[in-house]
């Protein structure tokens, strides 16, 4: 029985955090596409080092924290609620508060397809890793499984936006995300015993990146 229940929590895993799961990931790449504009980024190696440096300092180990929190908590609706309005404050530029409380938005909706209370629980609004710590939290997804599975989804985005933007190619980004491994494994570790003290960010080009997109005149994203 505990093998079955462990299988159906890896389906269920890999459904929330697949490409194909329908919440529109695809189209922003987290001012990435203004780090290439601006030749931040320019090939495979950098694309590399800025994902891991966003993992490791940025605004993915923020939400590697909120979403640890939001699994431990997804049973009180009081706390989730100053969780996902302490998230949505974090958003550090407009386009990033559309893109984690869209994501989160689109997340909830398409996650309903597996009935829970949780979602009587999350507030009508949640940014993006609430969303998916409370889901998987109240599933019983263990904490650091559903951290490394939406670490390396973040980063697998971010890859095939690289590859779209034109500074990889299909090979090179599977060697990006093979490189990654060692530090999404080792920050979904991390994050695991984090509490919100742990939050906190020292990459400020990613998110000048990032304000800078929102004046950018051609686009591909919407971040």
């Amino acid at each position: 029985m505990t093998g079955d229940l462990e299988l159906q929590a890896l389906l269920r895993l890999t459904a929330w955090l697949s490409p194909a799961f329908p919440i529109g990931g695809f189209a922003y790449s987290g001012g990435l596409e203004r780090a290439v504009a601006d030749e931040l980024v320019t090939d495979a190696s950098s694309l590399a080092a800025w994902i891991g440096t966003l993992i490791g300092h940025g605004s993915a180990w923020n939400d590697a924290v909120l979403l640890a929190e939001s699994h431990k908590r997804h049973a009180d609706s009081a706390h989730l609620a100053e969780i996902a309005a302490l998230a949505e404050a974090l958003a550090g530029s407009r386009e990033r508060h559309q893109e984690t409380m869209l994501l989160g938005e689109a997340f909830v909706a398409a996650a309903r397809a597996w009935p829970d209370s949780v979602f009587e629980r999350l507030p009508q609004k949640a940014a993006y890793p609430v969303a998916v710590g409370a889901v998987t939290g109240a599933h019983a997804i263990a904490p650091e499984k559903a951290l490394a599975a939406f670490l390396h989804a973040y980063a697998s985005q971010a890859v095939s936006a690289g590859i779209r933007l034109g500074v990889a190619g299909q090979k090179d980004g599977v060697a990006v995300l093979a490189g990654l491994e060692a530090i999404i494994a080792e920050i979904a570790r991390q994050a695991t015993t984090s509490t919100l003290d742990d939050l906190g960010s020292a990459t400020v080009q990613a998110d000048i990146a990032s304000l800078r997109h929102e004046t950018q005149a051609t686009r591909l994203f919407r971040s």
